[in-house]
């Protein structure tokens, strides 16, 4: 589903993910799905350093093979690193095993204990052999940066209007969202410090 907040029925077919942190604390959690790529994570991480801001990255296996010293700048950087499959692959189009066995490989360069499903959905029966090792974290907000429906002003837009109290947003590293991230991410990280908001990973 394209939606900035994510729909009652997802948060109840995911009950133990990771929706929301602390709705009593005064923090967000800035999140980046679909990396590395040359294209844009290293400018996403310069933002992020001019801000002194850390990040949680859930990234591609397969981009981490290909652009290995990127991935160890994230890590050197200070960054929380997650789970996004090997292959950014879809629940839809696989079984429990093919998809585990997906996830297990992305990890052998990871080694993190945090999974976020690309597209934002899975089988049940896979969300439930994934959260047998795996924190399952999925998102608050949903910026949007990826739409070709949206613009940076739009992207913005979304920040400023869903953001609260825990929520965990995403963006992407991708190059289908550079143009927008470009104008809407610095922006809305100077937003959100305006508002008090402190920035924090998943402990």
């Amino acid at each position: 589903m394209i939606i900035e907040q994510p729909a009652f029925f997802l948060r109840w077919l995911y009950p133990n993910a990771l929706w929301r942190m602390d709705p009593n604390d005064h923090a967000v959690y800035l999140t980046f799905d679909d990396g590395p790529i040359p294209e844009v994570t290293p400018w996403v991480l310069d933002v992020l350093d001019q801000y002194n801001v850390k990040a949680t990255f859930f990234m591609v296996g397969d981009n981490i093979r290909k652009y290995p010293e990127i991935f160890e700048e994230v890590r050197r950087r200070g960054h929380r690193l997650g789970n996004h499959t090997f292959n950014h692959i879809s629940g839809h189009l696989h079984g429990i095993s093919s998809y585990v066995r997906n996830v297990e490989r992305a990890n052998e360069y990871l080694h993190t204990d945090l999974f976020r499903p690309p597209h934002g959905w899975m089988k049940w029966p896979q969300y439930h052999a994934i959260s047998r090792r795996y924190r399952v974290v999925m998102w608050d907000l949903v910026t949007r940066d990826y739409s070709t429906r949206l613009n940076g002003r739009d992207v913005l837009a979304n920040v400023r209007h869903y953001a609260r109290n825990g929520s965990i947003i995403t963006f992407h590293d991708s190059i289908k969202s550079y143009e927008k991230l470009q104008y809407a991410l610095p922006r809305a990280i100077e937003w959100l410090l305006k508002q008090g908001y402190e920035f924090k990973v998943f402990p």
